[in-house]
């Protein structure tokens, strides 16, 4: 059992040190925190999504900026499209699944909003409408997906490709990544002493 905890640990490092050593990944990170700082700073906001564990990761990261990451300070917003079970079933029931996400952003999302497609993969075909449909009303997107970045990268305005193709990885640098973003966004917003 040691072993197999220390391979798991061994492998997360690895790709966490690929990020650190990747000056254009890096560069993407703070992209990602220039867009959403920008959208603040014009009174809009930022939306999330994603499926299972990335659904997941889209509800902790709009919670950080509600509620605040490491500062006292105002809530900002954020919201998860993966939080309101009532609205997805019935969009997945009416029309499909693939339409859960683009059918939220023709209703809530405006142009100037910062838009977060996950997914592991860069397939997911619901991630996917819903990015086209926040592009088609003047949001800014960014996709966070694995080692190839699949259509997601096609289409999204930004793309964080994590550099593996094994989900936990990837989703464990996702959060990292989305962590520091939310560092970012506090301290460039609130308090630069941070």
């Amino acid at each position: 059992m040691d072993r197999i905890i220390r391979k798991c640990l061994d492998e997360s490092v690895k790709v966490k040190r690929k990020i650190l050593d990747d000056p254009s990944l890096l560069d993407k990170i703070k992209q990602t925190a220039s867009l959403i700082i920008e959208a603040y700073g014009n009174r809009k906001k930022l939306i999330l999504f994603g499926n299972g564990g990335s659904a997941a990761d889209a509800q902790h990261i709009a919670a950080e900026l509600v509620n605040k990451f490491k500062l006292e300070r105002s809530a900002l917003p954020a919201l998860a499209f993966t939080t309101d079970t009532s609205i997805l079933t019935s969009i997945a029931n009416d029309y499909d699944y693939a339409g859960v996400f683009a059918r939220q952003v023709e209703a809530l999302v405006e142009e100037g909003d910062v838009v977060i497609g996950i997914s592991t993969s860069g397939g997911s075909l619901n991630v996917l409408k819903g990015i086209e449909a926040a592009k088609g009303k003047g949001a800014r997107t960014i996709g966070f997906t694995g080692k190839d970045g699949g259509k997601l990268s096609q289409i999204a305005d930004l793309t964080v490709e994590v550099p593996s193709s094994d989900t936990p990885r990837v989703q464990e640098a996702h959060i990292t990544i989305l962590h520091i973003v939310c560092f970012l966004v506090e301290r460039e917003l609130f308090s630069k002493k941070i």
